[in-house]
């Protein structure tokens, strides 16, 4: 039986395809079993039901408190017994009761070099500094925002003329590259929460 992978994501879901596409292929040698979305409307869950993967909403409006809402994520999510839960633009801060709940097996990419750049709007923040250099990181997650252990970043150039869009699409093609080969070696049992660094 193949282990398990739970992808979270809120938005259009290009990482999730990019996952998809590698453990079609065989290069990761598990089964995405579900991708979970606060957002009904996400084109994640879409690409999701294309797959054959159960696609499932929990809308944070349908909960009485944010606490509830997670609550019933965090149920969600276990029913599928992940080896792995990968967020894949999942747009809400998760507390420490989730984190700790998928100990040491919770997976992120941000798209900027960390520690540099946590938070929103990256790609405009390194081009207003005037930086030589932008990025990606996939990292394990921890209670702190956009932190946790390393796993693998992937640099690219900026150039004089760059915007924010242009610098955002060449980033996200090498998260397309960088997230699948993390989540190949972890489930292939090369990297842990402890010992994270790619080979």
């Amino acid at each position: 039986m193949l282990p398990s992978i739970v992808v979270l994501a809120s938005g259009s879901g290009s990482n999730l395809q990019s996952i998809i596409q590698q453990v079609n292929r065989g290069h990761i040698k598990a089964e995405i079993a579900a991708v979970v979305s606060d957002n009904p409307d996400a084109m994640a869950l879409v690409r999701a039901q294309a797959a054959g993967i159960d696609s499932v909403s929990i809308r944070r409006s349908g909960h009485a408190s944010r606490e509830a809402w997670e609550l019933a994520l965090m149920e969600k999510v276990s029913k599928y017994q992940p080896a792995l839960v990968v967020l894949a633009g999942f747009m809400q801060i998760l507390s420490e009761r989730f984190i700790a709940h998928f100990e040491k097996r919770i997976m992120n990419i941000h798209p900027s070099l960390l520690p540099a750049y946590r938070g929103l709007n990256t790609h405009q923040r390194v081009i207003d500094a005037g930086d030589s250099e932008h990025g990606a990181t996939v990292h394990f997650v921890t209670p702190k925002l956009d932190d946790g252990p390393v796993i693998m970043q992937s640099r690219v150039r900026v150039s004089s003329g760059d915007n924010a869009l242009e610098l955002a699409g060449r980033v996200l093609e090498q998260e397309h590259i960088i997230y699948p080969e993390a989540i190949r070696q972890f489930i292939e049992g090369k990297i842990s929460f402890d010992n994270p660094r790619c080979h």
